[in-house]
């Protein structure tokens, strides 16, 4: 399936940043097993450190001085009974599953926007909690140190906020080093009242209430049933705190649970936080009657700080260490709770804002703003006003917790919920009817009964009233037959993987935490899935929350209502109706509070309040106004966008498609290109294969004093030709290197005055033939040296001048030389056909003819100045062109030509060789073109040299056996072992004598690729004469002499004694002359050549071979055959 979205790179950087799990401590996502992995004892450590509020302490002190002893401790057990029993299967599901409290909320019956309700509620907790732990400690400060109170919250919220940010690691740490000291300060005092006053125990069992006479001394105060119900509500508003609990749970490993102190642990940690609660309630409940026996006032002895200050009084008389030591745990109880309250504070914002903002700035932004919240209730002091709607909260509180757990504890039991939890947006329904309708039924009949609607004792006992949630969840379950739970379910072949990349953030996921995106078509994590707000549910789109609403709407009401509903009109309708609905709920509230604080007041509370309420529903229905407009402007662009995005991909697609045909056509293209590449290359191998014997003989004709002179100019004429026909295919073969970005050029020096007379030289002669004038003019700056390629320069003005006189018909060829800044132009003028204006631009295309050509053709190929810009780009120059037609062409050339100031020494004039000073030497000729061999042999037997040839690689390797040749010459194309494989197998069988390859293919690419294994050296065919000699001089470190040379004489040295290399060696020699086998002869005398005595022998005899003179060749051979000792008496003379 094709994906609908592109992937951005911003929205994958800020996707990337925020599943940072460093800080984020996997907020809205499954909590991976490889980070579960705490010990027990640690996460119930720091579980159990959550139960150090002293808000326990409190609310068991108010409940007490309320209602009584007896009936605060009845209500403390019934409580903490219904918070275990409630907390049980939460605190298990959520360490099974890895999640927190509001993942466990979306899967067990709310849904994925459905348990944005409780994410509020649950933060509406912490924030509260968070307050009132923070007053309790502003207190004490107040009571220690005189810190004003406004500057005691700033203290009591902010210094919690670093603790915080390292999520669950810092705070466990910080658990376990406070967990000692609270825990000793908590059980010493009582153990010092119980043994010095015994009898406030009795006093306390005896309390029953402000509002009521206490019982005789040793008795107990009165039970009463409504007063137990009123307490309860209070009580049961630390229902939440399960929630916490779990946060911290979900990071145990849940293969632990088979252990029996692992169960203890969890247990503890978990929903039996209320067995070590309890303790804390009803010391609350004791230490606030003690303190009201020491005279404090009853507003003043359900505060904590007074509490303690009483108690620790018992353990130290003196009233200020006992102070001190007060404020000192009271901080430490504050810190262990509000790090608590602030750090699922901070998951329970995140979870909320995510899923309706469709963005996370991060898990501490939700921090910081939860801790503000609180600190704004403790400055402008409304926390008060909240603690009156306990109450309230607790019924909402316990229909909501009641629900998941009749969910997880029923439902699953009986199969009307699917196993296991799911928390992806990717799985769910926006809306389940199971929660939302148990938790808003059961809190409904509830608040109905709290209101008074059921009587007055059913108002006390409302907290109770949630419990019918357990009723309610199985039967909408059932109604519904549970198919709300799941929108889609996830991949099984998942199951199996270890882990799964996310296609948006890059990083890898368990599979619990992936989900198959249909609009990316790939894998997304839970995370990522939450924060798209582009995609629009393309996978659920049934389950979305709008054709839920839609779908229930066309079941109950008329289609034109529906109809009118789904109109701009209908929706703000609905918008403002919520907005005021909520608004009104909301006043109403604050109303009946402040009425049943201030009865007197109440009418005029509750005018103000009216007031309030309809200025601020006129702003609601604004408001509601510009939200229904921008929400309609908003799709409007975004469908606006999606068409455009739509078009664009086709035009994308339809671009790729273009651009693989493009790519198609190049590749055939260059295909094309590199087969007419290999085609030229094998063609010139082709040609120069017998051009290099005819180049080459003509060079020995040239130099052959024994030819009649008038046959010279003739000789002159084949090597010219043999010369132009190179230069052609040399054309040819630059054309192919330069479009492969494979020409060499090279920096030599040259004497550019005689250079220059030669072109001169030469041109002037052609021009003159033509009937045209040659004007050449030189810059008397021009220095004798420069230093350049002298073969491409050589290209360059050749093309230029052959053109010149090639397209002109009358009048003359000018070529002009300036030299200035070490840079040479070179200007070439004609006056013949010129160039037409519109072949000026592709002159320098190959094989393209000017319309004077097509006219009055010419000879050539068209690639002359093809080449020409070619290597005068190559050489770093500029080549310009100006003409104009029937008058003449004028081509300038721009070339960096450096003067050399102190040149070398000018090689001396060409001299025929004769020989060499020192031993003779052998030179191996390897080439598969007898042509070739024997052009080799007419160049180098005359030089002096041994001459030994064969015609293939393996040849070659037989003919060396017990030879040591000083020089190798090989071919490079050769059937079977080429010169490359010959070159290898010579180094691996330690032939350590120079190399030169001696082929047309010189410049194959292949000598560049062997390293230090390559050749010695290359000379490329046809062959210079000139220059074989000089490398042949290089290589062996020979120095040549000369015919008619005075300064050789050498000096007067006997020759060594041709001995015979025995009897049997001759006879063999004898046989295989016989039949005038030349190879075997060769191979033999290399045979013969490994004795150093034998080298005369061989060296002698090798002479009438290379000559092929077999007549003197057996004549010698029978001269040993006659005289076995002749060798040994006198020395032969060849």
């Amino acid at each position: 399936m094709a994906a609908r979205q592109r992937i951005i790179p911003v929205r994958r950087e800020y996707n990337r940043w925020v599943a940072n799990q460093t800080l984020e401590d996997y907020a809205l996502r499954f909590t991976a097993k490889s980070a579960r992995r705490f010990s027990s004892e640690r996460i119930s450590q720091t579980a159990i450190g959550a139960i150090s509020f002293l808000a326990l302490e409190a609310i068991g002190g108010a409940i007490t001085l309320s209602y009584g002893t007896t009936n605060a401790f009845f209500a403390i057990v019934a409580a903490a009974v219904v918070m275990l029993l409630v907390g049980l299967p939460i605190s298990r599901y959520a360490i099974r599953h890895g999640v927190d409290i509001d993942l466990l909320t979306r899967g067990a019956s709310f849904g994925y926007i459905g348990s944005t309700v409780t994410s509020l509620i649950y933060a509406g907790f912490t924030f509260m909690l968070f307050a009132i732990e923070a007053s309790i400690m502003t207190g004490a400060l107040y009571l220690a140190f005189g810190i004003p109170p406004w500057i005691g919250y700033m203290i009591s919220a902010v210094v919690v906020i670093p603790l915080v940010i390292y999520g669950v690691q810092m705070i466990s740490r910080f658990q376990l080093i406070t967990q000692p000291f609270w825990i000793v300060l908590n059980i010493l005092p009582f153990i010092f009242i119980a043994f010095l006053d015994w009898e406030k125990f009795d006093l306390w069992r005896a309390f029953a209430g402000i509002n009521h006479s206490n019982a005789e001394v040793g008795g107990a105060a009165p039970f009463d049933l409504f007063e137990f119900g009123a307490a309860s509500a209070v009580i049961l508003a630390l229902m939440p705190q399960i929630g916490e609990q779990v946060d911290f749970l979900r990071f145990l490993p849940p293969e632990g649970l088979r252990k029996f102190r692992h169960r203890i642990a969890v247990f503890l940690a978990g929903s039996g936080w209320v067995v070590v609660g309890v303790p804390k309630l009803l010391a609350g409940s004791f230490l606030a009657v003690l303190t009201l026996s020491t005279g404090v006032p009853v507003r003043e002895a359900a505060d904590p700080a007074h509490m303690y200050l009483a108690a620790f009084g018992y353990m130290i008389p003196n009233e200020t260490a006992a102070l001190l030591l007060m404020a000192a745990f009271v901080a430490v109880s504050q810190l262990k709770i509000n790090v608590m309250n602030a750090y699922a504070g901070s998951l329970a914002w995140s979870n909320f804002f995510s899923r309706l903002t469709h963005s996370h700035p991060g898990r501490v932004v939700w921090l910081v703003f939860n801790v503000a919240i609180a600190l704004l209730l403790m400055e402008l002091g409304i926390y008060r006003l909240l603690e009156a709607t306990l109450g309230i909260f607790s019924i909402i509180a316990m229909s909501w917790l009641c629900t998941i757990s009749a969910d997880l504890f029923i439902n699953k039991k009986l199969g009307l919920s699917p196993p296991g939890v799911e928390f992806k947006r990717a799985h769910l329904y926006d809306l389940n009817p199971v929660g939302l309708g148990a938790m808003f039924g059961s809190a409904g009949v509830a608040l109905a009964a709290h209101f008074g609607l059921f009587g007055s004792l059913m108002a006390s006992m409302s907290t109770y009233v949630t419990l019918i949630a357990f009723v309610i969840s199985p039967a909408i379950a059932f109604a519904t037959r549970g198919k709300f739970y799941l929108a889609r379910k996830p991949r099984q072949s998942w199951k199996s993987l270890g882990s799964i990349t996310c296609s948006i953030c890059e990083h890898p996921f368990e599979p619990e935490d992936m989900a198959w995106c249909p609009a990316y078509a790939a894998p997304i994590c839970s995370l990522c899935c939450s924060l798209d707000s582009r995609c629009h549910d393309m996978c659920k789109p049934q389950a979305r929350m709008n054709a839920q609403v839609g779908a229930v709407a066309r079941a109950v009401l008329p289609e034109t209502i529906v109809e009118r509903l789904r109109s701009r009109l209908g929706r703000y309708s609905i918008t403002a109706a919520v907005a005021i609905s909520l608004i009104g709920a909301i006043l109403a509230m604050i109303a009946y509070q402040i009425g049943q604080a201030y009865p007197a007041n109440a009418e005029i509370v509750y005018g103000a309040i009216l007031i309030v309420f309809f200025v601020f529903a006129l702003i609601a229905g604004i408001v509601s106004w510009f939200y229904v407009l921008a929400h309609d402007s908003r799709m409007v662009a975004e469908e606006e966008s999606s068409r455009q995005n739509t078009l664009l991909l086709k035009e994308i697609s339809a671009h790729k498609k273009t651009d693989a045909a493009l790519q198609d056509a190049k590749e055939t293209a260059e295909a094309a290109n590199r087969a007419k590449s290999r085609y030229v290359v094998g063609l010139s191998h082709e040609l120069r294969t017998p051009l290099n014997a005819v180049l080459g003989y003509a060079q020995i004709l040239e130099r052959d004093e024994t030819i009649p002179p008038p046959r010279h100019s003739a000789i002159k004429v084949i090597k010219r030709s043999a010369d132009h026909l190179s230069g052609l295919i040399d054309g040819l073969l630059d054309i192919s290197k330069i479009e492969a970005g494979r020409l060499q050029v090279y920096s030599n020096e040259i004497n550019i005055q005689d250079f220059l007379d030669q072109i001169v030289e030469m041109f002037s002669l052609q021009a003159h033939a033509k009937g045209l004038a040659f004007e050449h003019e030189r810059a008397r700056s021009l220095p004798q040296y420069v230093r350049t390629d002298e073969k491409r320069l050589r290209q360059i003005l050749v093309n230029l001048l052959s053109n010149a006189i090639k397209f002109t018909d009358r009048g003359k060829v000018r070529f002009d030389v300036a030299y200035r800044s070490q840079v040479a132009t070179f200007t070439v003028s004609d006056t013949g056909r010129g160039i037409a204006e519109k072949d000026l631009g592709r002159i320098y295309e190959p094989f393209q003819r000017g319309e004077a050509d097509s006219i009055k053709p010419m000879p050539g190929l068209g690639l002359g100045l093809t080449i020409t810009q070619l290597l005068t780009n190559t050489l770093g120059g500029e080549i310009k062109v100006e003409s104009v037609k029937d008058e003449g062409s004028t081509f300038r050339v721009r070339l960096m030509l450096s003067a050399v100031d102190r040149p070398n020494t000018a090689p001396a004039a060409e001299k025929k060789i004769v020989s060499y000073t020192g031993p003779r030497r052998t030179i191996v000729v390897v080439d598969d073109n007898e042509d070739h061999r024997d052009l080799m042999r007419e160049v180098l037997v005359p030089m002096d040299f041994v001459v030994l040839t064969a015609n293939s690689g393996p040849d070659c390797l037989t003919l060396i056996e017990g030879v040591k040749p000083d020089l190798f010459l090989i071919d490079i194309l050769m059937p079977g072992m080429n010169g490359w494989q010959l070159l290898a197998k010579l180094r691996e069988i330690g032939q350590t004598a120079p190399i030169v390859m001696l082929s047309a293919n010189i410049n194959d690419g292949v000598a560049a690729n062997l390293g230090d294994e390559g050749p010695n050296d290359t000379i490329p065919k046809p062959v210079d004469i000139r220059r074989l000699s000089d490398r042949l001089a290089a290589h062996l470190g020979l120095e040549w002499v000369y015919e008619g040379d005075p300064a050789f004489s050498p000096p007067p040295m006997a020759k060594a004694p041709v001995r015979s290399p025995g009897k049997n060696h001759v006879q063999d020699l004898l046989r295989l002359g016989e039949i005038g086998y030349v190879r075997g002869i060769e191979t033999k005398l290399a045979d013969i050549a490994r004795m150093e005595e034998n080298r005369p022998f061989a060296e002698e005899l090798g002479t009438y071979l290379q000559a092929f003179d077999m007549a003197g060749y057996m004549t010698f051979l029978n001269r040993f055959g006659e005289d076995e000792r002749f060798g040994e008496e006198r020395a032969i003379d060849g």
